[in-house]
């Protein structure tokens, strides 16, 4: 989609303001996962379920038909795995979150995964026009034995446009419990021109950001050391172990270097902590 299409489509968006919301639950059907239950209101819908891997692995590519996010708009994505089911959602290209003239846009994730399950959630970037007014929130449920391994990446201004974000404002919430008990708190909290956009404890000039998280019952050392030695094309990334979770940070400006990166990580990882090795959607390729 071109500029000025993407400003017109941002415009007529904010005057319809949609309400969308989609819930899935996955089962264990003995060697196989599948969708047991699919329910969705507004435009939030899933492709029919693949499994690139084997029976072992249910992926879903999770489609918004409007390809953008205006003010107002609200999304609600929920996904429950059960115990031993394996669940990997992913989008098919870049989510647009448009300029608002004063509302908010809100998009809310709702993860859980029981013992045994492991939930992959790899989206494709998030890009935050100038005059956007975006509200994430991930709440992340997780059972004792369960795994879950996701990442997003934030794109402030359309860098290819030359636009800048200069009006507007940014706002994340990531809280991960693992029986009831909180593991992983997080806010961020960006306006524009406040000062975490230039400071070196922010993003230091910088319009591309993202988080890659692992967490599971054990993450070993070795996972981190492996990790660690993940290069990265452009940009500036740093990868934290606590217990229980593996934490990695992407600063720079390339949306593609930091997905790159986190995929890269995701192989890693995945291999490390669920024993499988990681077989890239082809959704991404296309």
């Amino acid at each position: 989609m071109n500029d000025m299409a993407d400003v017109a489509m941002g415009a007529s968006a904010n005057a319809a303001q949609w309400r969308a919301k989609l819930s899935l639950t996955y089962g264990r059907r003995g060697e196989r996962t599948i969708l047991e239950r699919r329910a969705h209101s507004g435009p939030l819908v899933v492709q029919k379920s693949l499994y690139p891997e084997g029976d072992d692995v249910c992926q879903n590519i999770v489609v918004h038909p409007p390809a953008g996010v205006a003010g107002g708009d609200q999304l609600a994505l929920e996904a429950a795995v059960g115990e031993d089911a394996w669940a990997q959602l992913t989008t098919p290209g870049a989510a647009r979150w448009y300029r608002s003239s004063g509302a908010p846009a809100r998009q809310t994730l709702d993860f859980s995964v029981a013992d045994g399950g492991v939930l992959e959630w790899l989206p494709q970037e998030t890009i935050i026009f100038n005059g956007a007014i975006a509200e994430l929130e991930t709440r992340i449920a997780l059972a004792r034995e369960a795994i879950f391994i996701g990442w997003d990446i934030v794109c402030l201004g359309r860098r290819f446009a030359g636009e800048r974000f200069l009006q507007g404002r940014f706002a994340q919430d990531v809280v991960a419990r693992r029986d009831g008990a909180r593991q992983w708190v997080e806010q961020t909290r960006l306006e524009s021109g406040c000062a975490l956009l230039e400071s070196g404890v922010g993003l230091a000039g910088h319009s591309v950001f993202g988080t890659f998280l692992a967490l599971a019952p054990l993450v070993p050392d070795t996972v981190m050391a492996a990790c660690r030695k993940v290069a990265c094309d452009a940009g500036e990334v740093a990868v934290t172990h606590l217990p229980g979770i593996l934490l990695a940070r992407y600063r720079g400006d390339s949306a593609e270097a930091a997905r790159d990166y986190f995929a890269a990580l995701w192989s890693r990882a995945r291999s490390m902590i669920c024993g499988r090795d990681a077989v890239s959607p082809r959704i991404w390729n296309t």
